[in-house]
């Protein structure tokens, strides 16, 4: 899968797993045990999310997001 869309990927203390956030596909985020996994997790969900969304006629997003040090 070639996804082109930001993920944002950080530690939950509460939950004991790495997150994985899609910040353009809203609600669109994974877990895993380590980092990787959960890049991987999310590759899945977006696949998933884009799938469905075309089932349905749905809008898709464009991939928009960039992290603040793109923004100058």
């Amino acid at each position: 899968m070639d996804h082109h869309y930001h993920i944002n990927v950080f530690w939950s203390k509460e939950d004991k797993v790495w997150i994985a956030d899609v910040p353009d596909l809203k609600p669109c985020s994974a877990h895993g045990a380590t980092p990787v996994e959960a890049i991987g997790e999310a590759q899945v969900a977006i696949g998933l999310w884009l799938d469905y969304a075309h089932e349905h006629n749905h809008a898709v997003p464009e991939p928009r997001y960039r992290p603040a040090i793109y923004a100058a």
